[in-house]
């Protein structure tokens, strides 16, 4: 595949509905902040959180979708928009859209939906008494980027290398990196971390990977990856690349495998969060969570289109195995 055709499916990604005009200053507004279309289970997650607190929306209070669709380098000037609607409070789905939110204020209490250790990149002082305006979930994909890249090796043993396609822009790219390496030490291989944080980069990369024979990739969480998550697992499909990511659509488009904190889950404690401070509860009051239920994902189609004989073990332990 020629790097123009990668750009111009990336391209193709799903809109996202505009920023909704300005409540009435009587009804209390979420300014939700993401890089773009909604992921599976994410809306339906956090609509239950908040329904379990009690709350409906445009009952209740109203939500202001703000995406990025993608590119962090409209970032600020987003962030500068929400803080400016003087919204209620702001919902940051990933690390880097809750970093640019807590520093752009003080006062809006904040509730992200994270990948890393939220005390590390500055979130919060403590997960346990967060302090000041900022609360929320982590998935733990700094901590898990290891489990996958166990299940690889374990489904392609012979494999002597893995490559990890990782997105520099993201805050946690140095102790993914450092993660994986180690991780791959302690299983006997050699782990290639190549940068991409846009479609020529990956582009670029994924041609450099195909040189190689069937070697498999880690692909990393971002923003960004995460909006072209089902176009990515086409190209996979069609550079013949045995891959693993952390969301089911990956899978479901094709993609040979996923492992990752179920999103439903994730984004319906963020909706209890959201609920409950629209209710009067201090964000500093509420303890970070972390996510406790992971799901397992493989496409059994395409790792016959591989020819890659999936263990039973593999299998047995797989959330949904698609056919």
């Amino acid at each position: 595949m020629r790097r123009r055709e990668f750009i111009r499916l990336l391209g193709g990604a799903a809109a996202w509905p505009p920023a909704a005009q300005a409540q009435p200053s009587a009804m209390p507004v979420i300014g939700y902040l993401t890089a773009g279309k909604f992921m599976e289970g994410e809306s339906a997650g956090f609509q239950q959180g908040l329904k379990e607190t009690g709350l409906v929306e445009d009952r209740d209070f109203a939500i202001e979708y703000h995406s990025t669709s993608g590119q962090l380098s409209r970032l600020p000037a987003i962030i500068a928009d929400v803080v400016a609607r003087r919204v209620t409070m702001i919902v940051a789905v990933s690390d880097p859209y809750a970093q640019a939110a807590k520093a752009a204020t003080t006062t809006i209490p904040i509730v992200f939906i994270g990948g890393g250790d939220p005390v590390r990149i500055g979130l919060v002082t403590s997960l346990n008494r967060p302090s000041g305006n900022v609360t929320g979930v982590t998935v733990l994909n700094v901590e898990i980027a290891a489990k996958r890249l166990q299940l690889l090796h374990q489904l392609i043993p012979t494999a002597p290398s893995v490559s990890a396609l990782l997105d520099p822009a993201t805050p946690n790219f140095e102790i993914d990196s450092k993660n994986l390496m180690s991780a791959g030490e302690l299983l006997g291989l050699q782990v290639h971390i190549l940068q991409a944080g846009n479609p020529a980069e990956v582009g670029s990369a994924l041609e450099e990977i195909a040189q190689g024979q069937l070697e498999p990739v880690v692909v990393g969480p971002s923003p960004f990856f995460n909006i072209h998550s089902q176009q990515l697992a086409a190209l996979m499909v069609r550079h013949r690349l045995p891959a693993i990511f952390q969301t089911r659509e990956f899978v479901a488009a094709g993609g040979l495998m996923s492992y990752g904190g179920s999103l439903l889950d994730v984004f319906r404690i963020a909706g209890t969060y959201t609920g409950r401070i629209l209710k009067g509860d201090r964000p500093g009051s509420l303890p970070v969570q972390q996510a406790s239920k992971f799901e397992f994902f493989i496409n059994l189609k395409t790792a016959k289109a591989l020819d890659l004989a999936v263990p039973p073990t593999l299998v047995a332990v797989a959330d949904e195995v698609i056919e």
